[in-house]
């Protein structure tokens, strides 16, 4: 097959199957953006229970973070997926997640739920690469606690961590191919539709494997422009 066929054929592969690729990336881009703003509030919390005085609450967080470390991503799905409705738990379902809702709410939270494990170091990381000292001058100057943290620590952390959360959001994005175990219709799910229609394995992969890595980059240069933005406040 020449040069000019091959783009031919591809080209119509491409036209016969766009529905379901940009119908996979759609749900793949939703289900991670969800997760990610959950993941953020789910680990700020966990960092203040992480860094509690209060044993108790530091315990819950550490079996909280060791279980997310300690079991693959597929396990947690499969476990959110099961468990919830056997202990009678109903979840309200966005309509915005269309035919396949419920089944995406439970892979909403199960990645939430592992991907706040992470963002909750990364965050206790950021407060305490910021020097002490600035949290005991605030105090000095009259800044409650949690004023002194949202002020003067939290803005300082912020730069220290955007690089591993530009990181942890492009691995939730990867990590969303799992719920197609659960029948969501993300890219993968989608792979296995499309190969098996027109039977054809490696090019459905190739452009998913393309799709990926366009959304991964852009999240990259998104954080390496926050970044610039950072550096020309601080001069």
């Amino acid at each position: 097959m020449d040069l000019n066929t091959w783009l031919i054929d591809v080209g119509q592969f491409l036209s016969r199957y766009s529905a379901l690729f940009i119908g996979g990336l759609r749900n793949t881009l939703i289900l991670s953006i969800v997760a990610g703003v959950l993941s953020v509030l789910v680990g700020g919390g966990l960092c203040v229970l992480r860094m509690s005085k209060i044993p108790p609450l530091r315990w819950l967080a550490n079996i909280w973070i060791e279980f997310v470390r300690g079991t693959p991503v597929l396990v947690q799905i499969m476990m959110v997926y099961y468990g919830l409705p056997m202990i009678g738990v109903e979840l309200p379902v966005p309509s915005f997640l269309g035919s396949a809702g419920e089944r995406s709410v439970y892979g909403i939270i199960a990645l939430t739920i592992n991907s706040g494990g992470y963002i909750c170091e990364i965050i206790r990381s950021g407060i305490q690469s910021v020097d002490p000292g600035q949290m005991e001058a605030a105090r000095s100057l009259g800044f409650g606690s949690v004023s002194s943290m949202l002020r003067i620590v939290m803005p300082q952390a912020v730069k220290n961590i955007l690089p591993n959360f530009g990181n942890e959001f492009a691995n939730l994005v990867k990590a969303s191919s799992q719920v197609m175990v659960i029948g969501v219709a993300e890219l993968m799910f989608s792979y296995n539709t499309i190969s098996g229609t027109s039977g054809r394995p490696f090019l459905p992969l190739l452009v998913i494997a393309l799709l990926y890595f366009v959304v991964t980059f852009a999240i990259g240069l998104g954080v390496r422009a926050m970044e610039r933005q950072f550096k020309k406040s601080d001069r």
